[in-house]
């Protein structure tokens, strides 16, 4: 039987990987900043934008978030022990999100494509996700970040597939749709069952080699 998708295209953070809210909230809370700033300002674009394409370091990422809050807090150490507590804000992993992509890759390729730093490689090692994909495409590592067609076009290559033969998914709509535009297949995940409901379609248990 003719398979719907010949490989699956899959985000990291959002999808797989989870950070505590909980945790994140206290340390605005303790450093007496509004709810969400540390978060919206550690994502903006003029600081996470330079490091998800690989200008930057992490570390050079995390040190221009300690300029960013000095002036803020009035103090570069308070400035500094912020960012090293919102650095070790715990994570993890969805298991039921890894396991359907772990059955998915018993038929087809399954790739990571995440907008990341320099630290991506290390995280996933520590999680317990080193050699979980056929491939990982790393907006640092490629230097080009979703919703850039390229991202999309480099992961398919590493698939080795067409791109209208892939299925994306992404928490983020704006990823789709840039996805969707290239021809692929683009769900927006709202949690497991999305993923689920996008895999079902697989009708055959033959894995197709992955082109290396």
């Amino acid at each position: 039987m003719t398979l719907p998708f010949d490989a699956v295209l899959c985000d990291f953070d959002g999808v797989l990987r989870f950070h505590d809210p909980v945790a994140q909230a206290r340390i605005d809370e303790t450093y007496g900043l509004a709810p969400g700033t540390i978060l919206k300002t550690a994502l903006s674009p003029a600081l996470m934008g330079p490091a998800s394409l690989g200008l930057i370091t992490c570390e050079e990422w995390e040190a221009s978030l300690v300029t960013a809050f000095a002036d803020v807090l009035g103090s570069a150490g308070r400035a500094a022990r912020l960012v090293e507590e919102f650095a070790a804000v715990p994570s993890w992993i969805d298991e039921e999100a890894r396991g359907l992509l772990a059955e998915a890759r018993r038929r087809v390729p399954v790739v990571l494509v995440t907008n990341a730093t320099t630290r991506l490689e290390e995280d996933l090692n520590r999680l317990g996700m080193a050699g979980f994909a056929d491939a990982v495409v790393s907006s640092a590592r490629v230097g080009v970040a979703k919703p850039d067609r390229r991202i999309y076009e480099i992961a398919a290559e590493r698939a080795g597939a067409a791109v209208e033969r892939c299925l994306f998914v992404d928490d983020r709509p704006e990823n789709v749709a840039a996805a969707a535009a290239l021809g692929m297949t683009g769900v927006v995940y709202g949690g497991p069952a999305d993923l689920h409901a996008a895999l079902a379609n697989f009708e055959s248990p033959a894995r197709r080699d992955l082109e290396r």
